[in-house]
């Protein structure tokens, strides 16, 4: 049936749809003057929200921000077209910019190479060629703790998602677990690893609190499957021909690792039997990240700081949040590589991946979801930061004004702001919205190598060759 072309001041023709493209109810006819407040009136009523929810709509991955009329106008829609509306939920609080360095910390005798705020962002914590690990008071911004015992550079360090246990990997290849209370070793280094560390997961709280297993990976082609309360390493992931060089602990209960052997391998954690294998990427991976990686980071605790009495009480929380980021759709995985390129995947859904994402120059060094799971960046040795949808994993926009290659990049809490930290001493914050440079903070003298945005979105902590720490606020 062709439709009879409207007069203008009529209506547009609109169908609302999930980030997964799943309609809620069926196309309906919108006076011209809608705009974003009264859609958002529309769909909190049609999911029957008893607490109007705060949404941002999004048409062919583009803001809303006007009336249909306006906007159909300006793109020149014609009328006899069913506009497509995405909705997405919003984080109901807003994280305050970073605009200024609070504290500079010295204490490291050499270049910091990661930094973690805990899960509930309360602690800090570092590691460093020097080959300590330290823990530093954010109240008085001072070094709390200095933890000693690695024999070489620190690597990677990792807090379990219930803010108990502190990890490090080495590049001897050993691993050290800390009480994050007193700052002393729980135990003897973990011994099994041949070659340097180059990853470290927690098994997510949701599937087992308190939190005991985690995982690592390793430049000797292995991954090793460690429980912390054994004090040994329980189950060894091997299949991989190179270095395994990242490793993400999945929501769902299963382990990713990315390897120089260009393979992506899933893997189940009773018996660490391969279940599947996710090929495309023609050189090295260098990274990847999870859908719901913020969720499983963070645990139970949210922006609200709530203190939980019991691990029971904090798994059953962090289940009800990790089931809400979810939604119905399943966990996405997205990998970077030496090849320039990325793919998305829904390696539960299929081992062919969603779809390939081209657009960098260089090799793409770091990639991260954002904590609701809207986006995807990507950092590049091309100096630039490059957004993308996180369902479709279609391009969006490109974040360019460093002048080095981008190591490491972090999400504010809320989705709306993105941090990167370059070979060229800055840090930069982005606007997710304007798609702008929010934010150009000089200071530090030499390399950022790591960055970390704070759960509860107070902080930024950076640092790199300079060997100190920098604390920024809003």
């Amino acid at each position: 049936m062709t439709m009879e072309v409207e007069p203008e001041g009529k209506n547009v023709m609109c169908l609302l749809t999930d980030p997964e493209g799943t309609p809620l109810g069926n196309s309906v006819y919108l006076p011209q003057n809608t705009g974003p407040q009264h859609l958002q009136q529309i769909v909190n009523q049609l999911l029957n929200n008893e607490d109007k929810l705060p949404y941002a709509f999004y048409i062919s991955d583009q803001e809303l921000l006007e009336s249909l009329g306006k906007y159909s106008e300006k793109n020149k829609i014609s009328v006899e077209k069913v506009l497509k509306i995405v909705y997405q939920p919003q984080a109901i609080f807003r994280i305050r910019p970073i605009h200024r360095c609070s504290a500079t910390i010295a204490g490291h005798n050499e270049a910091v190479l990661s930094v973690a705020f805990s899960p509930d962002g309360r602690q800090l914590a570092s590691g460093s060629g020097d080959t300590t690990v330290r823990l530093w008071d954010l109240g008085t911004q001072t070094p709390l703790y200095t933890c000693t015992g690695h024999k070489n550079w620190v690597l990677c360090i990792a807090w379990s998602p219930d803010g108990k246990h502190l990890v490090s990997g080495s590049k001897a290849g050993e691993l050290q677990c800390w009480d994050p209370q007193t700052g002393k070793p729980s135990g003897n280094p973990l011994i099994g690893h041949k070659k340097w560390i180059t990853g470290i997961s927690w098994e997510p709280v949701h599937l087992n609190s308190p939190c005991r297993r985690f995982v690592s990976a390793s430049k000797d082609g292995d991954a090793r499957i460690w429980d912390v309360t054994l004090r040994k390493s329980v189950i060894c992931l091997s299949g991989h021909t190179l270095a395994v060089t990242c490793v993400k602990w999945g929501g769902d209960g299963v382990i990713y690792t990315g390897s120089q052997d260009c393979t992506i391998k899933v893997w189940e954690t009773t018996q660490g039997k391969l279940i599947r294998e996710l090929k495309g990427h023609g050189h090295w991976v260098n990274s990847l990240a999870l859908s719901t990686e913020y969720v499983l980071r963070t645990g139970a605790f949210d922006h609200t700081c709530k203190q939980y009495s019991s691990p029971e009480e904090m798994k059953k929380a962090a289940l009800e949040r990790y089931n809400k980021m979810k939604g119905n759709a399943p966990e996405r995985l997205v990998s970077g590589s030496d090849d320039f390129t990325m793919f998305l995947w829904e390696p539960f859904v299929s081992k062919h991946p969603k779809t390939r994402m081209t657009g960098h120059q260089q090799l793409v060094n770091h990639v991260y979801f954002s904590p609701d799971g809207q986006w995807i960046a990507s950092a590049s040795f091309d100096r630039s930061v490059k957004l993308w949808n996180g369902t479709t994993g279609k391009f969006v926009a490109a974040f360019r004004g460093h002048v080095g290659p981008v190591y490491q990049i972090s999400w504010s809490a809320d989705s709306r702001l993105l941090l990167s930290g370059s070979k060229d001493s800055t840090l930069k914050v982005w606007d997710i919205r304007t798609r702008k440079l929010k934010q150009d903070l000089p200071g530090h003298a030499d390399e950022v190598y790591a960055v970390d945005w704070s759960p509860d979105g107070e902080k930024v902590v950076s640092g790199g060759k300079d060997r100190v720490l920098k604390l920024w606020m809003g």
